[in-house]
C-alpha cells in the first residue's frame, strides 16, 4: 500500500481540506453538517456514498481519493496516466481540428469498424487500447468529417459524437470532470448537426451521470428526466432506438433520485424503466448503449441498496440472470451493489467472495470505483485479516 492508502479516511479529507478551507467551509461548500465533518475527519461513523460523493466535489477530488485507493493526482500507474493523457489529446486536439496523418484520414467504414472496437475496450474496462483506439478515431474523423458531405457527413458526425460520449465516459471514471464535459460538449454539438434525435437523448444520460458523480443529485435527475420528455414514446407506436434511450433515460433519474434518498421518484422512474423494457422484449444496444430487461433488474438492485432496502436488494438479485453478452463492467458493477447488500444482510463471507470475484474480472476497473473501499471497509469489522487477503488477491488497498 502506499502512503496515503496507510491513512485514515479522517486524515484524507482533512490533509486534502488543507489549512485554507476551515471545517465549517468544507461543511458548507460539501452541503453536509459541520458536525458530520467534524465527526468525519475524527472518523467517527461510517460515511454514506451521498456524503463521500458531496465531499469528494468540495474538495475537487474523487471518492476513491479519499478512500485510499487512489493518491492525490498521482494515485494512478503509468499506463493509466498515459491512457489519460492519450484521452485528453484526442479530445482536445481533434475539436480544434489537430492531425498530423502523412495521408488522407480513413472513410466512414474504417472509423466506423474502429468505433466498434472502442466501445468493446470500454465495456472491458482496458483503458489503455480504449485510449490509443480514441486517440485514432477522433482526430482522424474530425478531418474527415470537414471534408465529408451528405449521407457520409452525417453518418461520421453520429460515430464521432458516439466517440466522444465514450471519451467523456471514460473520464469521468478516471476522476476528470473537465475533460469528461469538454468531450461531451463535442459530442452535443456534432449529435445536433446529424439531427439524430436518439443519440442526443442518449448523450444526455452521460452529462446525467456527470452530475450523479459530482453530488449534483437534483441536477443529475433534470437533465434525464427533461431529455427522457422530449423523447418520450408513445409505447404502441415507438421505434426500438426511442425505446432504448427512453428506458436509459428513465434508469438515469432513477438511480440519481435514489441517492438523494427519494424512494417514490425513484420507484416511478424505475416503473417507467421496466415498461420500456418489458417492450422491447430484449437487450439491445445502440451506439454503445445498453438497454433491456437485463438493465432495468440489475439496477433495480442497486437501487434498492441507494435506499437502503438490502433485502430487497437480494431478494431481486436472487431472480436476476446475468446473460453471457452482458458488458464485463455493467455485470461487475453490479455485483458491486450485490456485494454491498450481502454486508448490510450480515451475509459478510458471501460479500467477500463477490468482491474478488469483481477484483479478477476487471483488474484495472476496480481501482477507480469507490465501493470496493466502502465493502472493505464494513468486512474489516468482522474480520481486518480477511480484508487484508482480499484486498492482496485484487490489487487495491482496502484498509487504512
Amino acid at each position: 500500500m502506499s502512503d496515503w492508502a496507510d491513512l485514515t479516511t479522517g486524515k484524507r479529507i482533512k490533509h486534502l481540506r488543507g489549512s485554507d478551507l476551515t471545517q465549517q467551509g468544507l461543511a458548507d461548500a460539501s452541503g453536509l453538517s459541520l458536525a458530520l465533518v467534524q465527526k468525519a475527519e475524527q472518523d467517527r461513523g461510517e460515511l454514506s456514498v451521498g456524503s463521500l460523493l458531496k465531499l469528494a466535489h468540495a474538495l475537487n477530488t474523487d471518492v476513491a481519493v479519499i478512500l485510499g485507493q487512489q493518491a492525490p493526482r498521482r494515485g494512478m500507474d503509468s499506463g493509466t496516466r498515459a491512457a489519460v493523457r492519450r484521452l485528453s489529446d484526442a479530445v482536445h486536439d481533434s475539436a480544434l481540428g489537430v492531425w498530423d496523418g502523412a495521408e488522407e484520414p480513413s472513410g466512414l467504414r474504417e472509423l466506423s469498424t474502429m468505433h466498434d472496437r472502442v466501445c468493446a475496450s470500454y465495456w472491458r474496462g482496458d483503458y489503455e487500447e480504449f485510449s490509443r483506439l480514441v486517440a485514432k478515431v477522433l482526430p482522424e474523423g474530425r478531418v474527415r468529417y470537414g471534408q465529408a458531405a451528405g449521407y457520409e457527413r452525417e453518418r461520421l458526425g453520429s460515430v464521432l459524437a458516439s466517440t466522444y460520449q465514450f471519451a467523456s465516459s471514460a473520464a469521468i471514471l478516471l476522476g476528470r470532470r473537465d475533460l469528461a464535459l469538454s468531450a461531451l460538449t463535442s459530442a452535443r454539438h456534432l449529435a445536433e448537426n446529424s439531427g439524430d434525435e436518439v443519440l442526443s437523448a442518449l448523450l444526455e444520460s452521460t452529462l446525467s451521470w456527470i452530475y450523479l458523480r459530482s453530488a449534483r443529485l437534483s441536477r443529475a435527475v433534470a437533465v434525464a428526466e427533461q431529455a427522457a420528455l422530449r423523447i418520450e414514446p408513445s409505447f404502441s407506436r415507438a421505434s426500438r432506438p426511442q425505446l432504448l434511450a427512453y428506458g436509459r433515460l428513465m434508469i438515469s433519474a432513477a438511480v440519481a433520485a435514489s441517492r438523494g434518498g427519494n424512494a417514490a421518484s425513484a420507484d416511478d422512474y424505475l416503473s417507467q424503466a421496466h415498461a420500456a423494457a418489458a417492450r422491447l422484449g430484449g437487450d439491445e444496444a445502440l451506439f454503445g448503449t445498453h438497454f433491456g430487461p437485463t438493465a432495468a433488474n440489475t439496477e433495480a438492485v442497486g437501487i434498492a441498496v441507494a435506499l437502503g432496502n438490502h433485502g430487497r436488494a437480494l431478494r431481486l438479485a436472487a431472480h436476476t440472470e446475468l446473460p453471457p453478452s452482458m458488458p464485463k463492467l455493467a455485470r461487475n458493477r453490479y455485483k458491486l451493489d450485490v456485494a454491498l447488500a450481502q454486508c448490510a444482510a450480515g451475509l459478510h463471507d458471501q460479500a467477500g467472495d463477490t468482491l474478488i470475484e469483481v477484483g479478477l474480472d476487471a483488474p484495472e476497473w476496480v481501482r477507480h470505483q469507490a465501493l470496493p473501499g466502502v465493502i472493505g471497509k464494513r468486512l474489516a469489522k468482522v474480520s481486518t485479516t480477511r480484508v487484508r487477503r482480499i484486498s492482496e488477491v485484487i490489487g487495491v488497498p482496502l484498509l487504512a
